[in-house]
């Protein structure tokens, strides 16, 4: 059974609800960036819309719009599965400064419910009205990946036939200041020629709002299928390539067959690091594909990864400004493997392939 993104759809800081990046891409010199936000009103209630911090507003949002594109509804939508590193961050210190202030008293609830990082699979599912399966993986680097695990698995097993899979994170100042003192983030802004030749500690930040729609059923409009998923735990680089080998057997392929692999080069030395190595000793020659130059560093950026692959997939190329250290266009792509990896300890393989 093949299982295939049908549509996606993202809020960043590109052009939301667009795909306008892929050609016309916006390369932000800012360290802090923040999102593009569409009109909320044409899509939420302004009554509902008060209620919900920013990250809500953009999951739901996300949401809707891929669902439309599929021309489904909440009824016939099986599965809505979320990862997020942080949950909505925002409601969460609004929350914990008003226990300062009010010295714990007279504490109003909004907050505190929407603090909890399960609230925006919950949310997503009570606006659209789903009434299935509703799950939430918070894995830090590897929380978008674990979703589509989830939703592969349900598939392969024909518990599920689709699945909204979404990848939500939001960067506020406070949060981005308590990282930058333990160096996560760079200490001047980088340029698009520079973030391919940094070598220095750490990255530059952006939000994450991304949904997908992943089903069973093969559409003439689907952006590629979903061979195979993988998860890792803290592997060496000579089970990474022996893993990476038994995804291709068994799909009958060879590494040859593979067009590219997008990986999570993000300007920070040991996070790159990890990356380059693999390219040394696995990929080699197979050009290496990037993203976060264009959406930024999060919890659930790899969501941007995968979401990239399919869009490169489904559009037959790959534009020179995807590519990490080629600048010869890729013409045609069939296959591309996405690998992530969050402090070298959680690491995931996609491969995505197209549909004929």
């Amino acid at each position: 059974m093949d299982i295939f993104i049908q549509a996606a759809s993202q809020i960043s800081t590109q052009e939301p609800l667009s795909e306008q990046w892929f050609d016309s891409p916006v390369f932000s010199e800012k360290i802090l960036n923040e999102s593009i936000d569409p009109d909320f009103k044409l899509y939420i209630p302004v009554m509902v819309a008060r209620r919900m911090g920013k990250l809500m507003k953009r999951a739901i949002v996300t949401s809707v719009d891929v669902l439309k594109k599929c021309e489904l509804t909440g009824d016939s939508l099986e599965a809505v599965i979320t990862g997020t590193g942080l949950g909505c961050i925002e409601n969460t210190e609004h929350f914990l400064n008003a226990v300062l202030d009010n010295d714990e008293t007279c504490l109003q609830p909004t907050y505190f419910i929407q603090s909890t990082h399960n609230t925006i699979s919950s949310q997503i599912a009570l606006f659209i009205k789903c009434h299935g399966y509703n799950t939430t993986y918070s894995h830090r680097g590897t929380s978008f990946d674990a979703c589509v695990l989830d939703a592969f698995v349900q598939m392969k097993l024909g518990m599920i036939s689709n699945a909204l899979v979404g990848g939500h994170d939001e960067m506020t100042p406070a949060y981005f200041t308590l990282l930058q003192k333990v160096g996560y983030w760079k200490d001047a802004p980088l340029t698009e020629e520079s973030f391919h030749s940094a070598n220095t500690a750490g990255s530059i930040s952006g939000n994450a709002s991304l949904a997908m729609v992943l089903t069973n059923k093969e559409t003439f409009d689907a952006l590629c299928k979903i061979k195979a998923v993988e998860m890792l735990y803290m592997p060496s680089i000579d089970e990474i390539k022996a893993k990476t080998n038994a995804i291709l057997q068994a799909n009958g392929m060879k590494l040859a067959d593979v067009d590219a692999v997008v990986m999570g080069f993000s300007g920070d030395k040991d996070n790159d690091e990890v990356y380059k190595n693999i390219v040394l000793q696995i990929t080699q020659n197979i050009p290496a594909m990037c993203y976060k130059h264009i959406f930024g560093e999060s919890f659930c950026s790899s969501a941007y990864g995968v979401y990239v692959a399919a869009t490169a997939i489904a559009r037959k190329k790959v534009p020179a400004h995807l590519l990490y250290s080629s600048k010869d266009e890729i013409r045609n792509p069939r296959n591309i493997l996405v690998y992530n990896h969050f402090h070298n300890i959680d690491h995931s393989i996609i491969l995505l392939s197209c549909l004929d």
